[in-house]
């Protein structure tokens, strides 16, 4: 991780705003997601928007078809044994049509992307049908 941390960067806003997510999202009773992007430039890592989505649906509908993002999810699951839980997970949203650099630069940074937003599990998504079906996966955790 020492390499990544040298490459990839956080700004202290970003940083607040991975805490300020973790420590909002806990006792939520709807889910919260906030999708993360990498500039190809400075290698930063940052918040695509100020927006906050509260259904697998909305985050369907923002993430781009061919560029990789990193999602920061909270959802709250009733497990099959009734137990009520809320994973805070991360997932890496990875197209199948993104090109070999995009593919690097996302994958080199998700183990830091990982370690600084404290999530509990990364889970890979290629397809819209992968993230619509994450309320599944996540019971199963």
């Amino acid at each position: 991780m020492a390499s990544e941390a040298r490459l990839y960067t956080f700004s202290t806003s970003t940083r607040g705003c991975l805490k300020n997510l973790r420590m909002s999202t806990i006792r939520k009773p709807h889910p919260i997601a906030r999708i993360f992007t990498i500039d190809k430039t400075t290698y930063e890592i940052t918040p695509e928007s100020d927006d906050e989505y509260t259904s697998l649906e909305d985050i369907v509908d923002e993430l781009p078809d061919h560029v990789p993002r990193f999602v920061l999810l909270s959802y709250p699951v009733t497990k099959p044994d009734g137990r009520k839980a809320t994973p805070y997970v991360l997932v890496a949203w990875m197209p199948v049509t993104t090109g070999p650099a995009l593919r690097m630069l996302y994958a080199g940074a998700k183990e830091l992307m990982r370690n600084t937003a404290e999530v509990s599990r990364v889970i890979d998504a290629t397809t819209e049908d992968d993230v619509l079906g994450l309320e599944e996966v996540l019971k199963a955790l």
